[in-house]
């Protein structure tokens, strides 16, 4: 069973698409955070009821609490984000430019449990064009901080309508839920897809060719 479920930009209200911070994110160090992570979930561990000088177990508060700060969710970070420069169109060239299946992983909000998949970008120029894995840094970007999909879908486009300084930006990702296949309904077989549209993409011919060009090999 295949849950394509689109959602798209006119559903949602844009001021909500920043992810919920609190105002003092940044007043401790990383090393401080990891020191704090580190603590906290040695005791959900014990807590559990596993015995933590077991030389499996003993490192493990330390090794989640240094990948939560520097892999997992290192896109919190505004810091972390990557500088995308961008060049003129001198070729002029006006039509879209896809690049499709970049890949994703990230962690779902509510469960703290992964979501993966691949995302698709395709932007129309306005006399700025930017290299290509740039898009692959900007995915990974937001992609590495707790998240919800909509939301994720929503925070790329508006990133690159800001750097192209164009509204014409589609995004559309496809993703696997852990939490839908190793809990709950525990359905292994679905995926979620989002997408938003904007600009020249609102267009129904112009989404189409989008959708025409994606399933080309």
């Amino acid at each position: 069973m295949e849950n394509n479920h689109i959602e798209d930009d006119h559903d949602h209200d844009f001021s909500h698409t920043n992810t919920p911070m609190r105002s003092d994110a940044f007043h401790l160090s990383d090393d401080e955070k990891i020191k704090r992570i580190e603590e906290h979930f040695k005791g959900i561990m014990e807590t559990l009821g596993l015995d933590l000088e077991d030389d499996s177990l003993k490192g493990t508060p330390h090794r989640v609490a240094k990948m939560y700060v520097k892999e997992t969710f290192w896109g919190l970070n505004p810091d972390n984000k990557p500088v995308v420069s961008h060049f003129k169109n001198k070729f002029r060239y006006n039509e879209m430019l896809i690049e499709k299946d970049i890949q994703f992983y990230t962690n779902c909000e509510h469960h703290f449990v992964p979501f993966f998949g691949t995302a698709h970008i395709a932007y129309i120029p306005n006399g700025k064009v930017i290299g290509l894995s740039k898009l692959n840094r900007i995915v990974e970007y937001f992609a590495k901080r707790p998240q919800v999909q909509e939301r994720m879908t929503m925070q790329i486009a508006n990133e690159l309508k800001q750097i192209l300084g164009t509204d014409n930006v589609a995004v559309i990702i496809n993703a696997k839920h852990l939490c839908v296949a190793s809990r709950g309904i525990k359905d292994n077989s679905s995926h979620t897809t989002t997408a938003e549209y904007s600009g020249k993409f609102d267009d129904e011919s112009t989404r189409t060719e989008l959708h025409r060009l994606l399933v080309l090999k």
